[in-house]
């Protein structure tokens, strides 16, 4: 069985933007314009097709990532309409707390689309998304939405993400009227205005450029065609000659300039008022890359560990990788896969490199947000998902079991806020542990563990909201009624001097004994150097090394790895407060043994003794999260909201204009910002509006330490 459509014609990408630009109104308007949908959702109305979870559409936002499948066309005169353009869309939530669903999308699709609010330019979730995506080296696309609303500014747009994202964004489109006069655009490559008519501006209609606008049309074209020819030598020189160069030449010279991202091209309209967003659609067949204009996947083989690489191809041997698992209440367990090399068919077993698991796989579906539809085979290039795996974690590799392969995983960013949990009844305990499981399996953000001393289940995430979220699914999708305490900040612990300390573990109790002597070096963790080379006896990790110098057998190899694990197990917690150690090397570099009294277990217990010992004497100190709060605020309240964060520990980084309004760019103390959004609204007449988003973690001051010990003790 063969592919009824080419991969060249195939296009996986994903609407990213910062909450409230308009993304989900843009994948409405997509699945309207391709025909997989027959009316318009939208999200006032809570019926939209991609936020299809309850909880999205009572807030209005998204919160998990929805996948569709749909067929398009390109609109313009002269399109090769032999086979349609089969796009996998990806609308991605924006709000700070699910980043980790940008995050994990970035890392499987080929391209992006940014949509941008029109009055308000680049946000900040904007600026995260973008940097995702520098990272995944994901080819862009820019769309200024929403130039309807009142305030409404192209150029003003266009320049925030010119001073806050990149250099290398350049016009492809100009508005024509803006706010309530916006009516359609003007396209500077083919020199034509455009309007949208007939219903849901479906019709796309071309017209002369009006004649007020030729001048700036000019002048723009001119702009975006040096940026064309400027890493063409030849076309370079004709464009100097002043030959005219044909329109199909430009567009596939700037095709090469965006997959290689040396170009961003801007787009505008207005999705809500269904103007633009097909012109966006042609774009991202033109200039967006199909699996073929990538580079191949590269692994490594999981069998010898040297390097596999994948070609996008149906005759390559299968690979896939794992980015997404749900649950779904009328099929199960949904394992979401991106498929980038081979062919897969319902009824064979596919190997997970990660867990050395086989599976059969007995059913396929293509995916349209919540609803599924059965496919038999799915091909290179292609995003669909598993129903039933057990064996699945995000981040894992699907292949040919005779050929083997580990494909780059997904890392996600560490869960900032803590709190308590626990069921109200004995039969939601019996069903709390289930939920939690399976929504941590579905969240690599979401944590559960349990407090040793009051045996209490603690669960962290991204943020207040994102653990609210967690908690109403337990209760709409699994029947857990559960309550919770306040939230918590994740703190943890490292140290901050050095330490040499010697421990062993003795036990005789009349039979056989236990014997286990370590010597260890204790120091802080420097940062990795990249590019450096790691030593044969370092065992780096995140947030830990271990080093081991053991001469002429002292302590026996296979006391090693046992020793390592007491460590890492120490490491769990701290000596100040119980937190979680992080950023320590260890250094091993004496001990003994006995013949007949040494055993696993006692070089474990020599190994966590040790650490405790050593960290008391390192200088131990409490690290906390520091998050980046950014303000946009009336100038009036603006000494009210800088005082605000002076009274929190904040520091005010910078200050800076977004049209009339102000905006404040400060790093705060996670544990000063519980509440804060209420507390500015009051400051502020409910005008101001607040951006959190994690930065990094810092030593707490001792006044402060000390009551954060003190509560734990």
């Amino acid at each position: 069985m063969s592919r009824d459509y080419p991969l060249e014609k195939v296009r996986n990408f994903g609407i990213v933007a910062h909450v409230d630009a308009g993304k989900t109104t843009t994948s409405e308007r997509i699945l309207y314009y391709t025909g997989e949908s027959h009316k318009i959702g939208e999200v006032h109305d809570g019926n939209t097709v991609t936020d299809w979870m309850e909880q999205e559409r009572e807030r209005g936002i998204t919160i998990t990532a929805a996948a569709i499948t749909c067929f398009w066309n390109p609109s313009y005169m002269g399109a090769d309409t032999t086979h349609k353009h089969r796009f996998n869309v990806i609308d991605t939530p924006g709000h700070i707390d699910f980043t980790s669903e940008v995050k994990r999308s970035m890392r499987v699709l080929d391209g992006a689309v940014v949509v941008f609010d029109g009055v308000a330019g680049v946000e900040p979730q904007s600026e995260t998304n973008w940097r995702y995506a520098e990272e995944a080296e994901v080819p862009r696309i820019c769309y200024i939405n929403k130039l309807d609303r009142t305030g409404a500014s192209y150029e003003k747009s266009y320049a925030s993400i010119l001073d806050r994202l990149s250099t290398k964004a350049c016009r492809l489109q100009i508005p024509i009227g803006a706010e309530g006069d916006f009516s359609g655009v003007v396209d500077l490559l083919n020199m034509k205005a455009y309007r949208f008519e007939g219903e849901m501006g479906k019709q796309v209609v071309a017209y002369d450029i009006p004649a007020e606008m030729m001048e700036d049309a000019k002048k723009y074209r001119a702009e975006l065609i040096e940026r064309i020819v400027e890493n063409d030598e030849k076309l370079m020189n004709d464009y100097l000659e002043g030959k005219d160069i044909p329109l199909d030449i430009l567009k596939a010279n700037l095709r090469k300039a965006v997959i290689k991202n040396e170009i961003f091209p801007v787009l505008t309209g207005s999705s809500l008022k269904n103007k633009g967003v097909q012109l966006v659609l042609d774009a991202v067949v033109d200039y967006l890359p199909s699996p073929l204009d990538l580079p191949s996947a590269v692994g490594t083989n999981a069998d010898t560990g040297a390097e596999e690489v994948r070609t996008a191809s149906d005759d390559e041997p299968f690979s896939a990788l794992v980015f997404k698992l749900q649950v779904d209440p009328f099929v199960g367990s949904l394992a979401f896969f991106r498929v980038y090399s081979g062919k897969f068919e319902v009824g064979q077993t596919v190997y997970n490199s990660a867990n050395n698991k086989k599976e059969r796989v007995g059913r396929i579906v293509r995916l349209q947000a919540d609803k599924r539809e059965d496919v038999k085979i799915v091909y290179a290039g292609e995003i669909a998902a598993m129903v039933g795996m057990k064996e699945v974690k995000i981040g894992n590799t699907l292949c040919d079991a005779d050929h083997p392969v580990i494909l780059e995983s997904i890392i996600f960013p560490e869960p900032v806020v803590s709190m308590r949990i626990e069921p109200k009844t004995k039969a939601d305990q019996e069903k709390m542990g289930i939920a939690l499981g399976r929504l941590s399996d579905e969240d690599p953000t979401f944590r559960i563990k349990s407090d040793p001393e009051t045996l209490e289940t603690i669960i962290s995430g991204m943020g207040e909201l994102h653990l609210d979220i967690i908690v109403d699914r337990m209760r709409r999708e699994f029947s857990v009624e559960a309550t919770t305490g306040k939230p918590q900040v994740a703190y943890r612990e490292t140290i901050t001097g050095t330490a040499d300390v010697e421990y062993k573990h003795i036990k005789q109790t009349g039979g056989r004994g236990q014997y286990g002597h370590v010597k260890i070096r204790m120091k802080p963790m420097e940062p990795v150097v990249e590019g450096e080379k790691i030593k044969n006896n370092v065992d780096r990790e995140d947030h830990f090394e271990f080093i081991n110098n053991i001469k002429g057998g002292v302590i026996p190899a296979e006391y090693i790895t046992p020793i390592k694990k007491g460590l890492k197990e120490a490491m769990d917690r701290g000596v100040l407060a119980g937190f979680p150690v992080v950023d320590v090397s260890v250094d091993l570099y004496d001990g003994s043994y006995h013949d007949v009294d040494s055993s696993e277990i006692a070089f474990k217990l020599a190994a966590i003794n040790a650490f405790q010992d050593a960290a008391r004497l390192a200088k131990p100190a409490l690290l906390e999260p520091i998050m980046k709060l950014e303000v946009v605020t009336p100038e009036k309240f603006l000494g009210d909201v800088t005082g605000s964060i002076n009274s929190k520990r904040g520091l005010v980084e910078s200050m800076g204009e977004r049209g009339q309004a102000k905006v404040v760019v400060a790093k705060v103390p996670l544990s000063e910002l519980f509440g804060y959004t209420t507390q500015l609204r009051s400051l502020t007449e409910g005008r101001a509006v607040p951006n959190l988003e994690f930065s990094h973690y810092a030593v707490v001051p001792r006044n402060v330490a000390d009551e954060v010990i003190a509560s734990r003790k």
